[in-house]
């Protein structure tokens, strides 16, 4: 008899929260058998548009966190280095800029540190002093700025020994047509498997159509169109200008991408 009105004896009461909580298992069993366009109120959103919108917002969240990272907040020259193994050996990632002559490499490193003058250049237009010039950018990552544009046994060497370097930056001028040791130091650097991003110069420049000049867009075209003879895939690419600091947003996101890859892989 006792165990008869233990087995009848009702349940106690639920506290207001298990209430709740009862009736939201009930409303989602309830939600989970409409038909999917019965489901959402009118106005409402879809609890898939939700899902989508949260992932929208994490996407962003870490797109906001790279391009936060990508910001230059000081930069400074730390060293010349006449030999590869001069250079520094604290291990932080490190971009090398290369290009020839006058292709605007110094005034490139200016606009994207917004420093005028932070370049090293002789007296000589178009002259980068001699060494591997390393300037540390926000205490964590270095910009590298090669000097000439030769692939003598100093620069070889530098390419091919520096296990922290991220990416050369081949630099080619865009104003005018492409040029044999161009696409020899782009082949190059493919070859040895160095990872390459071409970065496109003086995009700002209009040359007179009546001399014969094309616009830098075609010039970038053409040569994209000569360096696919070499390369399954064409390396990235961004098209700039320091008058105009156009592309220099671009290279810095690249660069911040870039890093976060390295650092993972």
């Amino acid at each position: 008899m006792c165990a008869a009105l233990h087995r009848t004896r009702p349940p106690p009461p639920r506290s207001a929260a298990g209430q709740d909580a009862c009736r939201a298992r009930r409303g989602l069993r309830h939600l989970a058998a409409l038909p999917a366009k019965m489901r959402a109120a009118p106005g409402a959103a879809s609890p898939a548009a939700l899902q989508a919108g949260a992932a929208k917002a994490a996407r962003e969240a870490r797109v906001g966190d790279v391009r936060a990272r990508a910001l230059v907040v000081n930069a400074d020259f730390v060293k010349s280095s006449v030999r590869p193994d001069d250079c520094p050996k604290d291990g932080r990632p490190e971009f090398a800029l290369v290009g020839r002559s006058n292709v605007g490499k110094s005034s490139l490193l200016n606009s994207l540190v917004r420093r005028k003058k932070l370049a090293l250049t002789s007296k000589k237009p178009g002259k980068t002093l001699s060494g591997i010039n390393h300037f540390i950018i926000n205490d964590s990552w270095y910009l590298v700025d090669l000097p000439g544009y030769g692939l003598d046994e100093f620069t070889r060497n530098y390419f091919l020994s520096r296990d922290n370097l991220v990416s050369v930056f081949l630099l080619i001028d865009a104003s005018i047509p492409a040029k044999k040791i161009d696409l020899d130091y782009a082949s190059w650097l493919g070859q040895n498997k160095v990872p390459m991003t071409l970065v496109f110069t003086k995009c700002d420049k209009r040359k007179k159509k009546k001399n014969g000049g094309k616009r830098p867009e075609e010039n970038v075209e053409a040569f994209q169109s000569l360096i696919r003879e070499y390369f399954e895939a064409a390396p990235p690419w961004i098209m700039t200008s320091s008058v105009t600091n156009q592309g220099r947003d671009e290279i810095l996101l690249h660069m911040s991408q870039l890093r976060n890859y390295w650092r993972k892989h």
